[in-house]
């Protein structure tokens, strides 16, 4: 499949938050209309990139794999299909978070990470949920708990924790600012 692209960005080898960084630059440079392939090999950039660009108002038109390659294509947006970037209004600091741990309690903690990036490390007792999954699972997340969403750095569960909210969970708290920083109990699934 050859598509055209009016602009490359090259995120190969980065992980998040770095291809959606990168990408939000980039953007800026093209005219409403044009398309920009972004190329990444971090697995959860498909995810990251549709949510964000359906996020920002942007169209996410698809993936193209080539090898380990990920070639994204966005169209960006005109001004008046432009959102303006929200951000779930209920956070909770990654050290609130742990306190509840450590002490014990009973907590529903919704890891949107990939599951490698699960695998080698996460909070007991965490339920993984790929943001590119979240869609299709809804039935495993409990409406009536609090649900305390994590990623690496805390974008990727911004964009889940509004994604819950808008299909009516009640009370969802991205957590801030992630795995990243992390220096509570850990179990790993290697």
């Amino acid at each position: 499949m050859s598509i055209k692209a009016d602009e490359f960005l090259d995120a190969q080898g980065l992980a998040c938050p770095m291809p959606i960084v990168k990408t939000k630059k980039a953007i800026t440079s093209l005219e409403a209309g044009q398309v920009i392939e972004v190329q990444a090999t971090d697995k959860g950039s498909t995810a990251d990139l549709k949510a964000w660009a359906e996020s920002k108002g942007h169209q996410y038109l698809g993936t193209v794999e080539d090898g380990n390659v990920l070639k994204h294509y966005l169209r960006k947006a005109s001004e008046a299909e432009m959102k303006e970037e929200a951000k779930h209004e209920h956070v909770l600091d990654l050290q609130e978070l742990r306190n509840k741990v450590e002490k014990n309690e009973e907590v529903f903690v919704l890891d949107v990470r990939e599951p490698a990036e699960y695998a080698f490390g996460h909070i007991p007792g965490a339920i993984n949920i790929p943001l590119g999954e979240l869609e299709g699972r809804l039935e495993e997340v409990n409406r009536d708990e609090i649900i305390h969403v994590i990623c690496r750095t805390g974008n990727r569960s911004d964009l889940a924790a509004r994604n819950l909210a808008e299909k009516g969970f009640k009370n969802v708290k991205n957590i801030v600012p992630g795995m990243m920083e992390w220096e509570g109990p850990i179990e790993k699934n290697t």
